[in-house]
């Protein structure tokens, strides 16, 4: 965008003062000096310029802006604009501080050298553009380390849930497994001499292994349990995805407890597949939050669109289905139309100590 300044020293081309000869090499000097400077500032969005490559356009820019405003005049003064552009683009963070300011400096001095007065309302965008793009770089690397921050963190937790699950079956099986196996070794060495003892042996290991089939399947039902948090991550991509304008919290509170925290899952995704499918909405605003009331803390799950509201006076299966979970873990639900327009889905349940 910076290239807009470029329109003084091309008008300045344009009108021929300079002969043709120093129009040319103008002309030429000019086209080098945004080749170099292009190839600074856009070099992380096309093939990388080599390090030398880089460290010789940087030297070369300023050694082009100060011959070309002294050979052709002021109006070439807003090449030291495009200098500190470079410099924030490519220095070092606290080199690139210092070099902008040493490159306004260093216009405001050729300007003085011209016989003219210099054109002082250079100097900010000179230093405007140089520490612009000095933000623009810290805000592209703070994204890059969230990024990494955010991979990073979802390994973690992938890790620490297969150590979870590992743990788990290991508890649950081990015991288990070793002695049907230890109960066999022994079954097996009666049966000669002592059926009858055999049979019952066999008999505790049917008992051990429908105990541990028990285990199993509630260990599986505990996994296969919605989490809130996960619940909201998957609300915010499902409306994005059917083109809703979303606006979800990025975690639920801390410290509710798994029943609650399941039975608002399922409300949150029963809600939003309501949304999705029903209610025509262009806007959806979830909300999680902790209240105080006089029979205790609670957490207060919002879900409000814009859509066509209500369809009726009797509420369809999904919301009584909602209703009688939310009863059983001690919390309420509540529905109608929204302020203005669209439907509200207001559910509350117990927030623990």
């Amino acid at each position: 965008m910076w290239l807009a300044f470029l329109g003084s020293p091309v008008a300045d081309l344009l009108q021929g003062d300079h002969g043709p000869l120093g129009t040319s090499l103008g002309a030429l000097g000019l086209a080098v000096f945004v080749a170099a400077y292009m190839g600074l500032v856009m070099r992380r969005t096309g093939r990388p310029l080599g390090r030398r490559l880089a460290h010789g356009c940087l030297l070369a820019l300023p050694v082009f802006a100060v011959v070309l405003s002294l050979a052709l005049g002021p109006d070439w003064l807003v090449l030291f604009v495009y200098v500190s552009v470079a410099c924030g683009a490519v220095l070092p963070l606290r080199r690139s501080r210092w070099a902008v300011l040493a490159t306004t400096v260093l216009m405001v001095v050729v300007g003085l050298l011209l016989d003219t007065d210099p054109e002082y309302w250079l100097v900010v965008p000179s230093l405007l553009g140089g520490f612009s793009m000095i933000g623009v770089r810290e805000l592209v690397r703070t994204t890059q380390e969230l990024r990494e921050a955010r991979a990073q963190v979802a390994q973690l937790a992938a890790n620490e849930e297969r150590l979870r699950l590992a743990r788990d079956l290991h508890d649950l099986l081990g015991h288990s497994l070793s002695l049907i196996t230890l109960k066999s070794e022994l079954a097996g060495r009666m049966l000669p001499d002592h059926p009858d003892k055999a049979a019952d042996q066999v008999a505790d290991i049917e008992k051990v292994s429908r105990q541990a089939l028990v285990d199993v399947r509630e260990a599986v039902t505990g996994y296969r349990r919605p989490r809130l948090s996960a619940e909201l991550a998957g609300a915010k991509a499902a409306l994005t995805a059917a083109g809703i304008e979303a606006t979800v919290p990025v975690a639920a509170p801390p410290g509710l407890p798994e029943t609650q925290d399941a039975t608002l899952a399922w409300t949150l995704r029963e809600a939003v597949t309501n949304v999705v499918r029903h209610s025509g909405a262009r806007r959806c605003a979830v909300d999680v939050t902790r209240r105080e009331t006089l029979a205790g803390p609670v957490v207060e799950l919002t879900v409000e669109d814009d859509g066509r509201g209500p369809s009726g006076t009797h509420p369809g299966n999904g919301l009584t289905g909602l209703a009688e979970r939310l009863a059983l873990a001690g919390g309420t639900l509540e529905t109608g139309a929204a302020r203005g327009r669209g439907f509200q889905l207001v559910a509350r349940v117990p927030a623990g100590s």
